[in-house]
């Protein structure tokens, strides 16, 4: 693994991109766990809960929408390696304080690289299909706090985020 003099991975010594060569690494289990939330009127929580969006199943189709966003990684970020992905899992709560729905995303594979860009993806295409299937009801939502909250796997170690207790 080769870095540029700013320390990045994917940046070289003379400031051109790069994907980075991770034939080196060892294969390990690599697991990432991220989140994200989209904040809405509490009526809009109760059309979404309720199953009377006019687009359909919010849910259910932001958790299809989140669960291939994952498998898609690769090609929307650039430098990302392409990832045979082991398990891709998206849950998404309702929290009546915000209020509206917490997004949850954990993926895993046995592999070189880790995971916590495809988890990032996941979540970040739910939440925008969770808007994109809402907004004609409630164009004030925000989509907010996404972030990994944990990784394990590699070998710079497992971090925990702080707020995941």
């Amino acid at each position: 693994m080769t870095s540029g003099s700013n320390g990045l991975t994917h940046i070289g010594a003379s400031g051109e991109a790069h994907m980075v060569d991770v034939s080196a690494k060892d294969e390990t289990v690599r697991i990432a766990v991220a989140e994200g939330f989209v904040k809405m009127k509490p009526d809009t929580l109760s059309t979404i809960r309720d199953g009377n969006a006019k687009k359909g199943d919010v849910i259910g189709t932001a958790r299809i929408a989140g669960i291939m966003a994952a498998k898609q990684t690769a090609n929307l970020i650039p430098l990302c390696h392409p990832l045979m992905l082991s398990k891709v899992t998206v849950d998404i709560t309702e929290d009546a304080e915000l209020p509206g729905l917490r997004v949850e995303a954990t993926v895993k594979l046995t592999g070189k690289t880790g995971v916590e860009m495809e988890a990032l993806t996941a979540v970040s295409v739910t939440c925008l299909t969770i808007y994109d299937m809402a907004k004609a009801v409630d164009k004030t939502m925000e989509i907010g706090g996404i972030r990994v909250m944990e990784k394990s796997g590699g070998k710079s170690g497992d971090f925990r985020h702080p707020e995941r207790g």
